[in-house]
């Protein structure tokens, strides 16, 4: 055996950022083991220094693209995943450093277990290999699970049920999707799939395509497998519900692409129709359930859904770069409009048994918190798509490739939805900016929160100048 040979094909650098999170939860755990007070500032330094670390490491040349014998692939598309997941993480831990102290981040479990998930959804991008994106799957969801139930609410606990029983749901799907490809092709790999001449493929497929799609259609919360994501996202802190409507959809998106890249390229009409169909109930259907919401923060749960659609499209398409500059600028303003949610927490939330945001809540915010109320205004009018803030631009960039490939029905249920979504997002604009004063005690603003806030307001206004190299 050329010894050189097999070094180079284990290509470690490959795996180095999420060895990186997964030691660094490994060494948090252990420390809160066995020191004898809990400091959430100090976890909280960890996690980002972890953080830090496995962000550099992604600039780390490979010599490889595939390695461990074909079962990490690390091409372009899994490092941009990765950056993007690193970062919404990093940015999200930075709004923990609050001024007020909630039950979950006082727990320790919860900086490890932050790690681990995030190295979960790393490996979950890094394989074209259906048995490896299950087990990073699988090392996430079980994160996750827990960290919803440690805020000791009642909705928290039935969030983290809930998120369980979908995940197994998924992974059952999963499951029987990737057995049947197995049955078909003898790999499990997407890469070197092939059928074999004794069955017929079209039934089979079929079949594959339809489990694969409900497995990933839960964790992208595609329609009708949405039902759980507005429940979610009502059972968790802002911090947390941003984490969810970010990361695990970045993985799932970037999944769903080499899945779907995968049944597409089979040329089976009735597979196009289907995933055709699905991406246009995804962004119309939770846009009308939006608009009859009276909690702000189940509005941003349908909102999420309707932009994964928006997102899918661009599965659909095969436009991935389109796809992760979509999902980057959504990255800025969903992070920013949860740390608006998040500024306005109070000391009464931390003891609460559950997380309410009602509008009534953001009422007369310009003259309590000016700066919260200007800031959010922002935000909600890039969620909006209103120019020259940052979805404008995504939403641009989407309809104009739909429209060089012909897709003119999905274009117009676009500019449809869109303007339906300005509805809701403008609801809670004029209750910041016109209704009578809400009274606001003990926010949560801190050092933290506002520079988040600061930052991706300036992210959304100043985006344009970021993609003038991108091909308009």
């Amino acid at each position: 055996m050329d010894t050189s040979l097999s070094l180079q094909e284990l290509s470690l650098p490959s795996i180095l950022p999420m060895l990186i999170s997964a030691l660094g939860g490994v060494y948090v755990l252990l420390l809160n083991v066995f020191k004898k007070t809990f400091s959430r500032n100090l976890n909280i330094c960890l996690v980002l220094l972890c953080l830090g670390l496995d962000f550099v490491a992604l600039f780390a040349p490979f010599s490889t693209t595939f390695s461990f014998s074909h079962l990490l692939e690390v091409d372009s598309i899994s490092l941009l995943a990765q950056k993007l997941i690193v970062i919404a993480s990093f940015l999200l831990m930075l709004l923990v450093w609050s001024k007020e102290r909630f039950v979950e981040f006082q727990t320790p479990e919860f900086y490890g277990l932050y790690l681990f998930m995030v190295a979960g959804f790393q490996l979950m991008v890094s394989s074209d290999h259906l048995l490896l994106i299950l087990l990073g799957l699988e090392t996430a969801s079980l994160s996750m699970c827990v960290l919803m139930a440690l805020n000791h609410k009642d909705t928290g606990l039935e969030a983290g049920l809930k998120y369980f029983s979908m995940g197994v749901l998924a992974s059952v799907f999963f499951s029987m999707g990737m057995m049947i490809l197995y049955l078909l092709s003898g790999s499990l790999e997407l890469s070197n799939m092939s059928f074999t001449e004794n069955f017929s493929p079209a039934l089979l497929c079929v079949f594959a395509c339809v489990f694969l799609l409900g497995a990933i259609g839960f964790k992208v919360s595609l329609v009708p497998f949405h039902t759980w994501m507005p429940d979610i996202y009502e059972g968790n802190n802002p911090v947390f519900t941003a984490f969810i409507s970010i990361v695990p959809k970045i993985a799932g998106l970037v999944v769903a692409w080499r899945v779907f890249s995968f049944f597409l390229a089979t040329q089976i009409p009735f597979m196009q129709t289907l995933f055709y169909a699905l991406v246009a109930l995804t962004i119309t259907l939770p846009n009308l359930l939006a608009l009859l919401q009276k909690d702000a923060k189940r509005m941003m749960a349908y909102s999420s859904i309707s932009h994964t659609g928006f997102a899918l499209a661009c599965v659909f398409s095969g436009n991935v770069d389109t796809m992760f500059v979509y999902w980057l600028l959504f990255l800025l303003t969903n992070v920013g409009a949860f740390a608006l949610f998040w500024g306005v927490s109070s000391r009464a939330d931390s003891t609460a048994t559950r997380y309410d945001y009602p509008y009534a809540r953001f009422n007369g915010l310009i003259k309590t918190q000016p700066l919260l109320a200007l800031l959010g205004a922002i935000f909600m009018c890039s969620l909006a798509g209103i120019p020259p803030f940052s979805m404008f631009w995504g939403k641009v960039l989407i309809l104009q490739n739909l429209l060089t490939q012909g897709n003119v029905f999905l274009c117009v249920v676009m500019v449809i939805n869109s303007a339906i979504a300005a509805v809701y997002y403008l609801r809670l604009f004029v209750a910041m900016l016109f209704a009578n004063p809400h009274p606001q005690e003990h926010l949560n603003g801190g050092y933290g929160v506002y520079s988040v806030l600061v930052a991706m307001a300036l992210a959304c206004v100043f985006s344009v100048f970021v993609l003038q190299n991108y091909a308009f």
